[in-house]
C-alpha cells in the first residue's frame, strides 16, 4: 500500500466532514473493517504477502480512526472551554495544528 492509497482511503478525515452525523458512519465502518482485518490476521492461515497487505491496510485504517478521534476531542475541548457558556466554534484543522 503506497502513501497515495492511504490518502484515498474512504475512512480518512475529510475537511468537509465537520458535523458528527457525516463522520460517525465512516468512523464506525472503519472500526468494523479494522475488526474484520484483525480477526482475519488472527486466524493465521493467510500467505505472508496477503497478511502484510492486510496489516498495512489495518494500520492505515487505525491511523485514520485515531485522527478522527483526535479531531472529535479537539471539538469537544473547544465547546467546553468557554466557561459557563457553551459556544460552538468552527474547527479549522489547519489553524489548530500550528
Amino acid at each position: 500500500m503506497s502513501p497515495r492509497d492511504i490518502d484515498s482511503y474512504p475512512g480518512r478525515y475529510n475537511e468537509s466532514m465537520t458535523d458528527e452525523s457525516s463522520s460517525s458512519p465512516n468512523f464506525e465502518a472503519s472500526l468494523d473493517e479494522l475488526e474484520r482485518i484483525v480477526k482475519e490476521l488472527e486466524k493465521g492461515d493467510l500467505p505472508l504477502e496477503e497478511s502484510l497487505a492486510l496489516f498495512e491496510k489495518g494500520m492505515a485504517i487505525s491511523a485514520a480512526c485515531k485522527q478522527q478521534l483526535e479531531l472529535a476531542e479537539t471539538r469537544v475541548e473547544m465547546l467546553t472551554r468557554r466557561g459557563a457558556q457553551i459556544v460552538p466554534v468552527p474547527f479549522d484543522p489547519e489553524k489548530n495544528a500550528r
